[in-house]
């Protein structure tokens, strides 16, 4: 399932963010010190090597809502972008701060010429943030950007199970309507 705007596809599939072939660059929900860990950080990581972590050690530490750029090692991809999503219940305003993930990810993707970008769920995994309220903050900041955006001709949601899919298809296509009505 995908929608368009701006001429950029967003779609929506279930999957490894680690193994997105197709991608320019993957997103990867950070720790603040940059560096593998469980969930997301540590399949990007894993399948980069160890050279993904030394180049992130000079970047860190990050502060929730913010995105950094680097290499994608032995990624199938050119780029990793970088970032820290708020803790759900901790970091606040949660919600701003995790659409400044998105939105940052994607200004640094446009900046640097990438064509094709995959995101994860940020957030709601071990940091705990509802996967419903999550979508909507992604799927909005996301259709938002989409207007100001000028190489970027593909966003990609890559989620894990199909509750999480179902979740961000169902989101995509609300808003949608509801931009049409």
């Amino acid at each position: 399932m995908s929608r368009k705007i701006n001429g950029i596809k967003i779609e929506c599939v279930s999957g490894d963010i680690a193994f997105q072939n197709d991608a320019d660059a993957v997103v990867n929900a950070a720790n603040a010190c940059l560096m593998p860990g469980g969930g997301v950080a540590g399949a990007i990581h894993r399948a980069a090597g160890s050279s993904l972590a030394e180049e992130c050690r000079s970047m860190a530490p990050l502060k929730p809502g913010e995105a950094v750029i680097s290499g994608g090692y032995n990624l199938p991809n050119r780029y990793v972008i970088h970032c820290l999503g708020p803790v759900y219940g901790v970091d606040k305003p949660e919600d701003k701060l995790l659409s400044e993930c998105y939105r940052r990810a994607l200004l640094l993707a446009d900046k640097n010429e990438i064509r094709t970008i995959a995101f994860p769920a940020i957030s709601t995994g071990a940091f705990g943030y509802p996967a419903e309220e999550a979508a909507e903050i992604a799927m909005k900041t996301v259709v938002d950007a989409a207007r100001e955006l000028n190489n970027l001709k593909k966003i990609r949601f890559v989620l894990h199970g199909e509750k999480a899919l179902d979740i961000h298809r169902k989101t995509l296509n609300s808003i949608f309507e509801k931009q049409n009505t």
